[in-house]
């Protein structure tokens, strides 16, 4: 029985995987990495210093992965600081304000910095949804391995497997079935179908969750 919903924030809540996409570009033009798109899409749900750990794995570069991931830490920051809109995804709210009438027990479970996790959620007005908030550097470990899910889990107070988790990505959903969650894929306009193929099940818009629930 589902007791608590675990939503992934990028590619989730909003559609701010094209900023992330865009300021990781930046960076490697920055620091003359060359990686490929097909390379770039498999860091996807990926914390930002696991990225460079596995791309310093790959390739050769002068500045340190500690260097790097402070670089882009301080980017995302004020990347996201100036920017005037953060689109949530369709529907969201509707859903959002039905669960928090029933009281149902949400939490956001990201690899995103905890600062960006903070300014995204505050600038979308979606942070009062959301009785426990988690990171992958608060939990020590990021998705693919389950410890951000089961840290949330903990906080909320129930049971892993009374846990529902909505995520988009392929690292997402492996770091979901790992904390012995269930999983539903959420397939907005940026997600790879072939990368959602591992959930329980795959919604098109919040519309369809909130019949499944």
């Amino acid at each position: 029985m589902i007791k608590a919903i675990i939503f992934d924030m990028d590619g989730v809540l909003v559609d701010s995987e094209p900023f992330h996409i865009e300021i990781e570009k930046q960076q490697f033009l920055l620091n003359q990495i060359s990686i490929s798109d097909e390379e770039h899409s498999q860091y996807m749900g990926v914390a930002s210093d696991v990225m460079w750990k596995e791309i310093a794995e790959h390739h050769s570069f002068n500045v340190s992965v500690e260097d790097l991931t402070e670089q882009f830490k301080v980017q995302s920051i004020q990347y996201f600081s100036e920017l005037d809109e953060i689109p949530v995804m369709p529907g969201l709210i509707d859903l959002l304000e039905k669960l928090s009438r029933k009281n149902f027990p949400m939490a956001v479970a990201s690899s995103s910095y905890p600062e960006i996790i903070k300014i995204i959620l505050e600038k979308t007005g979606l942070l009062k949804y959301f009785k426990v908030i988690v990171s992958s550097q608060e939990a020590g470990k990021s998705k693919p391995e389950p410890d951000v899910f089961l840290l949330a889990a903990r906080k909320l107070g129930v049971l892993p497997q009374n846990c529902l988790v909505i995520e988009d990505s392929a690292n997402g959903i492996k770091a979901a079935q790992a904390a012995g969650m269930s999983c539903v894929a959420y397939q907005g306009s940026g997600a790879n179908p072939q990368s959602q193929k591992e959930a329980d099940a795959v919604v098109k818009s919040y519309g369809q969750l909130e019949m499944m629930l």
